[in-house]
């Protein structure tokens, strides 16, 4: 967890070190705009306004290293003790008890659908395995939000260490949107499987490609995005390039200050400041 006083990082970022954040008032929202926000993204998300962000587009950590197959953590694999800086996050190991990571993602869905307006939509993007012998489809997590739809997302190609196993090539997103909340208009002839290639050119551990983020805020009217989850900045980048509002919230100041980085860069070479 960061610790410290909030203070500001050069640039269009205000990484808010401590978690002390002062509850912002409806009129204050313009300050949560165009910033990451680095700390707890539950004791942050209960200060933001209620009904003040159209959408959140995220992925969580997958809990990874809770794992009972042996692909993961053998020599090679990708927890394994020659590839560290693969092995989990900056400041989250990624192995939680399976039953406190449901507890902790649904009060973060709980949250995220609290800050949603009435016309907004959560893509919660997800991984399903086997556990076990049983499915994770991650039903436990999203049991009684209101998923509106499953998209798809195929990647191309992957890493595979485990011998007994095809290589996994997909991810889940998931739709869980308010009742009134409504595609852009065409969007709506888009397939629910979507063949994406995977980020390669960005240093954090689990980072979802630009073309993801931005085939799915374009795809909607949302004039305000939030990311609970922000990493590598990816989903502001796309927000900057939709010409949207965003804001984002990030643990790690090591990923915040990458995200930083992707963002000058962008706004640099498209000239949005």
């Amino acid at each position: 967890m960061a610790q410290g006083n909030a203070h500001k990082v050069e640039g269009s970022l205000s990484m808010n070190q401590g978690l002390k954040l002062q509850h912002a008032a409806t009129t204050d929202l313009p300050h949560w705009f165009g910033k990451i926000h680095c700390g707890d993204c539950l004791e942050i998300m209960r200060q933001i306004p209620g009904e003040s962000m159209d959408l959140v587009l995220t992925s969580p950590p997958y809990n990874l290293r809770n794992t009972t197959g042996g692909g993961l953590l053998r020599d090679g694999g990708l927890f394994s003790e020659g590839r560290k800086i693969r092995g989990g996050y900056n400041v989250h190991d990624d192995a939680m008890p399976h039953k406190l990571y449901v507890e902790w993602q649904r009060e973060c869905l709980n949250e995220m659908l609290r800050v949603l307006s009435p016309a907004g939509a959560i893509f919660y993007n997800h991984k399903w395995r086997v556990q076990n012998r049983l499915l994770q489809d991650r039903s436990d997590i999203v049991e009684g939000f209101p998923v509106r739809q499953i998209i798809i997302w195929k990647r191309n190609g992957g890493i595979n260490f485990n011998p007994g196993y095809f290589l996994p090539t997909y991810e889940v997103i998931y739709l869980i949107a308010k009742p009134d909340f409504k595609l852009r208009e065409k969007a709506n002839k888009l397939g629910d499987v979507w063949t994406i290639n995977q980020e390669t050119n960005n240093p954090h551990p689990a980072p979802f490609p630009l073309e993801l983020a931005h085939r799915v805020i374009s795809s909607t009217d949302a004039k305000t995005v939030f990311d609970p989850f922000i990493g590598s900045g990816t989903t502001a980048i796309a927000a900057i390039l939709e010409k949207r509002q965003w804001m984002g919230i990030e643990k790690s100041r090591k990923y915040a200050l990458q995200a930083e980085q992707r963002i000058k860069k962008i706004q640099s070479e498209k000239q949005i400041f």
